[in-house]
């Protein structure tokens, strides 16, 4: 029997597995939160061409490009540029792609296991009744108790510690006992109760109103605003620019057909996106009309009040967030890893070790994003929590400029035989697009991105009150409502439904008379420090 190729960090066993990782990396809260949204505003399944397009064209060459840079050195992303780069005899500078990677998974992952922590407790809040009769009021209220009341907070820190354990304790069994088995076992399972929970909303639900608003045809419902809706959200929701691919890469079996298996990850991401954005809003409408409901308030609000009305609702809830969770479980594995790999090649430490220093980490920074919402909403600086400027720095900064630097180095400087043996075989047509897209169209597209991206964050800094300098008047920043480009992307949105960011009042504690209501649902309360639509967070999840 021969033996598996054995990288410094590890490798899998079975060829399958770098697919089953990989979707459970992409596939994430976006699908649940924001894709059903976008769908509805943009078109119906216009946006969902526009959204596989821009996948196919522009992000899947960065993609393969990632993990094909593992796959090739065999190493993490920031031993894998040390190795191309000194191929290629270029400028030492170009170990800031593989570095600020590394940095950017941290900072995502501390707050991504924010998120899981919110999801693990609404498992628990469903199974014992918690939303039992609950109306939009009182769900919200049970996620202000969570997330915002500074006189709790010692509660929300016991849920991020629980779910940050369960991430550490799989990641601590090493890259076949832990990573695979988790990953070949969690992900079939969050697809089996998707499908669970479709056929649920078929049968209670009103399916025929998801069917129209996120699969028909909306010609009229198109704009370029869609367009940059579609390609903000094909960028953002892959895990791209954070070591992800380039770590999977990395660990794939030598006869793993690594192009054709990630377009079959790009199509079980639309694939599920697809499913989960009928499944929610059969369930989580009251109408058959969508009203531009997202984020947090969908998920975490709607979505229990609708679901209570069911029969054994207790026993639907808690199924609904436990599938959440492991959506979010194996996201922060794959976020995890690349740290994890790059810390055991810089030190040489055991895994076990390194894990838990790592995970010490991402607790200690996790804390800042926690706190941001209770403790420390009062402490800004530009108007913004700690937690908002990490969300801004990394998807507004620290992803596109190392997508850009990855995109330039590999078009411009890599000759074109490193090129062709670091891709390995590959259609003629594959690889001129691929040349020409890294060297000219992703970084023009990824500058656009980014920047767009940090200018609707700063001005939605200013709608909630900053007096920094960037908030004096600028006539040609102007963002439409609903675009999916402001509130969508960068948090430019005033719906007041609950995402990723804060308004500029904070209190010690959050009383519902306290909350500003909806725009959408009279009577829906918002917590003030929770997150909210404003600032949905693609790349967190």
């Amino acid at each position: 029997m021969s033996t598996p190729y054995q990288t410094h960090i590890g490798s899998f066993t079975r060829k399958s597995t770098f697919f089953w990782a990989a979707v459970g990396a992409t596939v994430g809260l976006a699908n649940l939160w924001q894709f059903p949204y976008l769908a509805s505003m943009h078109g119906g399944g216009l946006f969902i061409l526009l959204y596989l397009g821009c996948l196919l064209l522009v992000t899947l060459p960065l993609m393969v490009t990632e993990a094909s840079i593992g796959r090739y050195a065999r190493h993490g992303i920031v031993l894998a540029m040390d190795g191309l780069i000194r191929s290629a005899r270029s400028s030492r500078a170009w170990m800031a792609a593989g570095r600020l990677s590394i940095l950017a998974a941290f900072l995502v992952l501390s707050f991504t296991a924010v998120f899981g922590a919110i999801a693990l407790a609404y498992v628990f809040f469903g199974a014992t009744g918690r939303f039992a009769g609950a109306g939009q009021v009182e769900a919200t209220g049970v996620l202000a108790g969570l997330v915002s009341d500074s006189r709790a907070y010692r509660g929300f820190m016991g849920w991020h510690v629980f779910f940050l354990v369960m991430v550490l304790w799989v990641s601590g069994q090493g890259v076949v006992g832990g990573l695979e088995r988790a990953f070949r076992i969690v992900v079939p399972g969050t697809l089996i109760l998707l499908l669970a929970l479709f056929g649920l909303a078929v049968w209670h639900g009103r399916i025929d109103g998801a069917i129209s608003q996120i699969l028909q045809v909306h010609p009229q419902d198109i704009t370029w605003a869609s367009l940059r809706a579609a390609l903000f959200h094909a960028f953002f929701t892959l895990g791209l620019g954070m070591g992800v691919w380039a770590v999977l890469g990395a660990y794939t079996t030598p006869d793993t057909r690594l192009k054709r298996s990630i377009l079959a990850v790009v199509l079980m991401d639309t694939l599920v996106a697809i499913l989960a954005g009928l499944m929610i809003f059969a369930m989580a409408t009251e109408s058959n009309v969508f009203d531009g409901e997202r984020g947090f308030s969908l998920l975490f609000v709607s979505l229990p009040v609708t679901l209570a009305e069911l029969p054994a609702s207790q026993f639907v809830i808690a199924t609904v967030f436990l599938m959440v969770v492991m959506i979010v479980w194996a996201t922060a594995l794959a976020l995890l890893e690349p740290v994890v790999g790059w810390f055991r090649e810089w030190t040489g430490a055991p895994r076990g070790l390194s894990v838990v220093l790592v995970g010490l980490a991402v607790w200690i920074a996790g804390l800042a994003s926690l706190l941001s919402f209770n403790l420390w909403a009062e402490y800004r600086l530009g108007g913004a929590t700690i937690f908002r400027w990490l969300e801004l720095i990394t998807g507004g900064l620290m992803i596109p400029l190392v997508a850009i630097l990855i995109a330039l180095f590999t078009g411009w400087c890599l000759t074109r035989n490193l090129s062709k043996t670091m891709l390995g075989a590959a259609p003629t047509l594959f690889g001129a697009i691929w040349f020409w897209v890294m060297r000219l169209v992703l970084p023009l597209v990824v500058v656009y991105i980014g920047t767009h991206y940090t200018a609707a964050s700063l001005v939605n800094l200013c709608d909630n009150g900053s007096r920094a300098f960037w908030c004096e008047p600028a006539p040609s920043m102007v963002f439409e409502e609903g675009s999916g480009v402001s509130p969508e992307a960068a948090g430019a949105g005033d719906t007041g439904a609950v995402d990723g960011g804060e308004n500029d009042k904070s209190g010690d504690s959050l009383s519902v008379e306290q909350m500003p209501a909806s725009e959408q649902n009279e009577g829906q309360a918002t917590p003030e420090n929770a997150p909210k639509d404003d600032d949905i967070l693609y790349h967190s999840v």
